[in-house]
């Protein structure tokens, strides 16, 4: 099992609330997935880089601020919100899933740490109502034009960061193609600019502006 060391080395600020709550992702993790498989049986050892370091790509594009109101959409077991939410403790996170299960993870992990910053629910994006947000985030569930068709609607007009309101988005690989579907505007963030290891040299984070 890789160590919780790795987040200290690229996020070295933490607290030491925050360096704990980072330090019980994987036992919780572990015991979790031997219960419901949220994480491929192989892939749970690599669980601080392949899932909590990806997951933390967004934070170094996007700072949230304590006002902050983030959807995560298909988060399964909780990823990217629930290190975003203990790296932003003042910043909320609601963390959609279509699938009961995986929110019963997210729930419980979130008990377990003591997050009063995150809220799982089983629902489908496009069914959320009455409900906006500052950005969106989210693992490569499909493509991004359809992604977009789900939660453009869902994104707040007045944004309080530097960057516009918007979709932050993990994917890997040659995205020309795809990002061309969307005919909007967008900016494609290198994880291999922020992070040494192996395993993010084809990772991206994709930011896309709703205004």
């Amino acid at each position: 099992m890789q160590e919780s060391t790795l987040i200290l080395k690229y996020f070295p600020d933490l607290t030491a609330a925050q360096s704990e709550q980072f330090g019980r992702l994987a036992s919780l993790y572990r015991e979790w997935n031997d219960k419901i498989n949220v994480i491929s049986r192989k892939d749970v050892d690599n669980l601080y880089c392949n899932h909590v370091l990806h997951s933390l790509g967004i934070a170094k594009v996007m700072s949230f601020r304590p006002a902050a109101s983030v959807l995560d959409v298909g988060t399964g077991g909780g990823f990217p919100g629930i290190p975003l939410a203990i790296l932003f403790p003042e910043a909320q996170f609601h963390l959609v899933d279509s699938i009961g299960k995986k929110i019963t993870v997210v729930n419980e992990v979130s008990k377990s740490l003591g997050l009063k910053n995150v809220t799982g629910e089983k629902i489908r994006a496009e069914e959320i109502k009455n409900k906006q947000y500052d950005f969106v985030v989210s693992r490569a569930v499909t493509r991004m034009r359809e992604f977009y068709g789900w939660v453009n609607k869902k994104i707040k007009k007045d944004s309080i960061h530097e960057l516009d309101n918007g979709i932050l988005y993990l994917k890997g690989g040659d995205l020309e193609e795809e990002m061309n579907e969307l005919k909007k505007p967008y900016s494609i963030f290198s994880l291999s600019d922020y992070f040494e290891e192996e395993f993010f040299e084809t990772k991206q984070v994709v930011y896309v502006p709703v205004v």
